[in-house]
């Protein structure tokens, strides 16, 4: 029972950084158009959003999974 239990809080603690990592690249790519000084940082930062928004729409699919089987977790009082 234990190894299972490690198992769904390795899966859950992955989603997790997989959406704080996609929400990073979103913020990145916002930046990068601040921070634009020719005509191809805007592409790229497009690039790198459009990326992000396809990562973080699928590890909420995801996540959603968990929920319908029960076995997602709130995150509070777990380990990083």
């Amino acid at each position: 029972m234990y190894e299972a239990e490690e198992m769904k809080f390795k899966s859950n603690q992955h989603i997790r950084e997989v959406l704080e990592v996609a929400r990073q690249l979103i913020i990145l790519a916002d930046q990068g158009d601040l921070d634009s000084m020719d005509d191809g940082c805007p592409l790229l930062n497009g690039i790198i959003r459009d990326c992000a928004y396809k990562i973080r729409a699928q590890a909420e699919r995801e996540r959603e999974i968990h929920k319908e089987k029960g076995i997602w977790d709130t995150g509070e009082n777990t380990k990083k």
